[in-house]
């Protein structure tokens, strides 16, 4: 009975957090101070904050420039790592985060639990197909994630600039000359080069219409009131998700390197560390890792995402190969990228005239009080 109740336990319990780079809005003005959320567990619930020595490269990109983040721009609370910067002159700007390898041991159970969850489809496949499902592994991981945003009008190339991390999306469009019912256009790369037949998973979360597409030269607001627009200069109190401490199973792993986690032992995990973690929970949030669109990158490394509404929308994948020859049995680089997409603005798609065109109210109240006077010259003369 313990053989059959633990796994089970495992499979509800199991966490692998995946990274991601989020704001509240992905629409800022120039020169103000904003914040970035880094979120590790599921896209809507971050369970562990990132420690700066975890963190290989932190760059900003903006006009041409790439800017080394500084460590004392960071901050924690809540179980999110808040990255706080000022905006500069208008353009598309991106934010990467690049984390250090670290390794976790798996019995066979294990592993192939977290392969099913992460939506690991091809790994899983192979260790079927070659008789490997009862092979124990210990993985080496890292994640490298990005976001995309647009401060002001003034639309700028960096978003197709490569930043060199060892495995990165590549948008072939800027995201903020789409708009909802678009296609964005990516290639994937790794190390380097095109990666080819690689499972992506595009999705996004609902926006609500309170954002605030704010900028220098224009600003306009969804919301029925100003002060319900979203606003960028919150700080990092305004972010807190109320998300416990405690650490939960995890995708980066142990409390010390190499500590080895046993499917029968405990719940496996990829980051149950402070300084990382990702969960197989796919409650958490309302969403699982691998729920909306499945792409698969084509011979050069490219596929295409529908963006199907407005909303925050992100594109993650996890590449898992074998390793030959050395302690570490599997190697996985993960990585996301996150932006947002609105509908179109404009005469033909939106505006914020009110829904009917027609007389204006002052004509009416005009006309009425000419009516008046005329009945009260016209009575006032009778008698």
């Amino acid at each position: 009975m313990k053989k059959i109740v633990l796994p089970l336990l495992a499979l509800v319990l199991f966490s692998s957090h995946i990274m991601y780079l989020k704001l509240d809005s992905y629409f800022l003005k120039p020169n103000k101070s904003a914040t970035i959320q880094l979120f590790n567990g599921t896209f809507d619930k971050s369970e562990n904050v990132i420690d700066r020595d975890r963190m290989l490269d932190v760059s900003l990109l903006n006009n041409g420039q790439r800017i080394k983040v500084d460590e004392s721009q960071w901050s924690e609370k809540d179980s999110i790592t808040f990255l706080n910067f000022r905006t500069g002159e208008p353009g598309t700007y991106v934010v990467g985060v690049s984390t250090a390898p670290r390794s976790i041991e798996m019995d066979a159970e294990a592993f192939n639990t977290y392969l099913e969850h992460e939506g690991i489809q091809d790994m899983l496949a192979w260790r079927r197909d070659n008789d490997a499902l009862e092979g124990d592994a210990n993985e080496r991981y890292s994640k490298h994630v990005k976001t995309i945003f647009q401060v002001g009008d003034k639309r700028t190339d960096d978003w197709q600039k490569e930043l060199g991390y060892p495995i990165e999306f590549i948008p072939l469009d800027n995201p903020y000359e789409l708009n909802t019912g678009d296609e964005l256009k990516f290639k994937l790369l790794f190390k380097g080069k095109p990666l080819a037949n690689q499972l992506v998973y595009a999705n996004y979360k609902g926006s609500s219409e309170e954002h605030s597409h704010g900028t220098a030269e224009n600003e306009h607001s969804h919301a029925s009131k100003p002060e319900e627009a979203h606003s960028h200069e919150k700080n990092a109190e305004k972010h807190s998700h109320d998300h416990s401490k405690e650490e939960k199973h995890s995708h980066d792993h142990g409390k010390e390197e190499g500590q080895s986690h046993k499917a029968t032992e405990e719940a496996y995990s990829h980051d149950t560390n402070s300084a990382d973690a990702h969960s197989h929970d796919s409650e958490a949030g309302g969403h699982t890792h691998t729920s909306g669109q499945q792409l698969r990158t084509d011979s050069q490394g490219m596929a295409t995402a529908k963006l199907t509404a407005d909303g925050i929308w992100y594109l993650q994948t996890i590449h898992l190969q074998n390793i030959e020859g050395e302690e570490i049995t599997h190697e996985s680089n993960w990585s996301t990228l996150t932006f947002e997409i609105t509908h179109a603005h404009g005469t033909d798609t939106h505006t914020h005239a009110p829904a009917e065109e027609g007389i204006p109210a002052y004509v009416y109240w005009v006309g009425s009080l000419f009516l008046i006077a005329i009945l009260f010259f016209w009575f006032n003369r009778k008698k």
